[in-house]
């Protein structure tokens, strides 16, 4: 991770954060749109590393926005069975009905604009819909859980 904030420090990022070893970093900018920061920040990844990751860049207010819009409060209690998963864009196709079928349990999601929230309360690791929403909601995605939303709109502040 120390090496990740250096490459985002030269390319200009201020006041750049890591949350333990996920790939969560917390920066400061004011060149450029989220879409246009993902591709800055991939191509820098690139660069200096060898590989290009999936970059998401999500404003400090979309992530507020995202966690009050939370539609399962009683995940909260369990913050490592509540993922919030973050898409590239609203999904205009999702197949809802393969994803009831792969519910299990008591798992309960929803879409709401472009995040997709599960709560999966008997555990994520057991879960095929968590396993399968990416391909499912035919966007691309990113998951975080509530604990790792809540440390990031705190790094954010």
């Amino acid at each position: 991770m120390k090496a990740l904030a250096a490459t985002l420090q030269a390319e200009g990022l201020s006041n750049v954060n890591t949350y333990i070893q996920s790939g969560n970093v917390t920066f400061g900018s004011n060149a450029g749109t989220a879409s246009s920061l993902a591709t800055r920040i991939a191509r820098a990844v690139m660069q200096a590393h060898g590989f290009s990751p999936k970059v998401f860049v999500l404003a400090a207010s979309d992530l507020k926005r995202a966690a009050a819009a939370n539609p399962f409060p009683a995940g909260e209690t369990e913050p490592n069975r509540l993922h919030l998963f973050f898409l590239s864009e609203v999904p205009k196709s999702a197949d809802l009905a393969a994803m009831n079928r792969l519910r299990a349990g008591r798992e309960i999601f929803a879409i709401k604009g472009k995040v997709f929230y599960l709560h999966a309360p008997d555990g994520i690791g057991n879960s095929k819909l968590a396993a399968a929403a990416e391909r499912h909601l035919r966007v691309d995605a990113t998951a975080r859980n509530w604990r790792t939303v809540l440390a990031l709109l705190e790094m954010a502040r």
